[in-house]
């Protein structure tokens, strides 16, 4: 592996998304964003529902993270995340419906438990995280979102 790259290697509960040398990937902890270039410290963190986004050589490549972890020592960078997909595979009209369905159980939170409620509140920041990234993609690469 050249001082120039890193090796990156995406896994979620299911599978391993991506394994591969980049030259950069920009995610955002709980911390922050922050983009690894090779040779930076060591660092471990927390993810937030966000994008990922990676290159190699020129190529841009973006996925949705819903959370998770980072490890990142001696330029091999391991993100263990709960969910990961690609941009242009998310469905906008259901990550629509479910942040709408997670909106309203949310109004509901008088029948829930602390831990229910928080569980809720996850998944419209997930969700809403997925809509965002989406819209955000779609309309830079001149996709029609069907509106």
């Amino acid at each position: 592996m050249s001082e120039l790259s890193i090796k990156l290697k995406i896994v979620t509960p299911e599978k391993t998304v991506f394994e591969d040398t980049v030259s950069q990937a920009t995610l955002s902890t709980t911390d922050g964003q922050i983009t690894i270039l090779p040779n930076h410290r060591s660092y471990i963190a927390s993810l937030r529902p966000d994008e990922l986004m990676f290159k190699k050589e020129s190529k841009e490549t973006i996925l949705y993270i819903s959370g998770g972890f980072i490890e990142f020592n001696r330029n091999e960078l391991v993100v263990l995340a709960d969910t990961a997909e690609r941009v242009e595979e998310i469905d906008l009209k259901n990550a629509e419906e479910a942040r709408a369905r997670a909106e309203e159980l949310k109004k509901e939170k008088i029948l829930m438990s602390d831990e229910e409620y928080a569980a809720v509140a996850a998944a419209i920041e997930r969700e809403s995280a997925r809509v965002r990234i989406a819209r955000k993609h779609y309309s830079k690469r001149g996709v029609s979102l069907g509106e």
